[in-house]
């Protein structure tokens, strides 16, 4: 049965009481940080208390981990990410849309609330970050809620957003990935080494995307005991989110849409002798894609 946004709605009210004191936990990104903000004005003067929390440093400039969120136990999740496994008395996942903004959009339009300008340009960013500018998987719904959002969006705020300045420390993470890079047949693969962030390689898997032979972009790094494996793809044959699954699903955390993706490995269950040399990784990651994925089909 396909439920229309006010009975979602009213179904997502019933989850709270005015003496409630709720906190709204995200993997903080563009999307999740809107979103977050969204969920908070719809709970406005419904609940006692409303809180904020991230779960990950905030680094990237204009601002999927399902592990972190484990020990965790939560009442409503919304998401539009698929495979999450989450387990919560309400559930919204969506994994066709093209990101959750668009979810919490249809929350407030359907609460007749009119967003402010802030939470207006937050939300219109996360739906072109997270659409990639609707070249990315999108649906029809993620439009309408743009086109809804673009009425009450600070135009000036939006353009500072865009053009938020990157952290000088980022540069040499470029400087290595433009030296080692290896390109085959419009496949560009780079290994980044160690990084503070894995924010880093999802800005450099998008930076290479802009290459016009480049129809994918496969970028690494290793973060926390773990090896963060970024995929973009143009989408127009092999399913990156397949991709990602099929090449490192059974080593650890892996999946994501067509044309992005990502995968995560700890360090332990990658059997090289010596696990701090870049090339050696980065040959075992061209190998067992190109070996289990792309080539196959």
């Amino acid at each position: 049965m396909t439920l229309s946004a006010s009975e979602k709605l009213s179904r997502l009210y019933a989850q709270f009481s005015s003496d409630d004191h709720v906190l709204v936990v995200f993997n903080a990104d563009p999307d999740a940080i809107a979103s977050a903000m969204a969920m908070k004005r719809l709970l406005w003067r419904k609940v006692s208390s409303i809180s904020l929390s991230n779960i990950n440093v905030v680094s990237r400039p204009d601002n999927v981990a399902n592990e972190a969120f484990s020990k965790i136990k939560a009442d409503v999740v919304i998401d539009h990410h698929p495979d999450t496994n989450a387990k919560a008395s309400f559930h919204d996942i969506r994994p066709h849309y093209g990101a959750t903004a668009s979810i919490m959009t249809e929350y407030l339009r359907a609460a007749r609330i009119k967003p402010s300008a802030k939470l207006a340009t937050g939300l219109f960013h996360a739906i072109k970050t997270d659409t990639n500018n609707f070249q990315r998987q999108t649906q029809v719904e993620d439009l309408k809620a743009f086109q809804f959002l673009f009425r009450h969006v600070n135009v000036y705020l939006e353009r500072k957003i865009e053009q938020a300045e990157m952290q000088f420390d980022f540069l040499k993470y470029f400087k290595s990935a433009l030296e080692s890079y290896r390109f085959r047949r419009g496949r560009l693969y780079a290994h980044l080494g160690n990084v503070n962030t894995p924010d880093l390689i999802v800005i450099i898997a998008d930076f290479f995307m802009r290459v016009n032979t480049v129809s994918w972009s496969i970028v690494a790094g290793i973060y926390e005991k773990k090896l963060v494996i970024v995929f973009r793809s143009d989408g127009l044959r092999k399913n990156a989110g397949k991709v990602a699954e099929n090449s490192f699903g059974y080593m650890g955390s892996a999946g994501g849409h067509k044309s992005a993706a990502r995968a995560e490995i700890p360090l332990d269950k990658i059997k090289l002798t010596n696990i701090d040399n870049e090339k050696k990784i980065l040959n075992w990651i061209i190998h067992r894609i190109e070996k289990k994925s792309i080539k196959r089909g």
